[in-house]
């Protein structure tokens, strides 16, 4: 706990001593986000989603 108020805190000077830089590069930062969180989110999170059983369709040639 110790470790990461640390961290924010240090962020928060780093960024406050360089918020001009870090303005200047923000749309870019941003774009760049979009597909980093694509490549980083969890893949198997849609467990709950329904039903995702294959059943097979119906063709012409079925009878009933």
């Amino acid at each position: 706990m110790a470790l990461a108020t640390a961290a924010v805190i240090a962020g928060f000077y780093l960024l406050r001593e360089h918020w001009g830089h870090v303005l200047g590069y923000w749309p870019y930062l941003l774009l760049l986000a979009c597909p980093l969180m694509h490549l980083m989110h969890g893949h198997g999170g849609h467990g709950g989603h329904g039903n995702h059983a294959q059943t097979p369709r119906r063709t012409n040639n079925d009878k009933e």
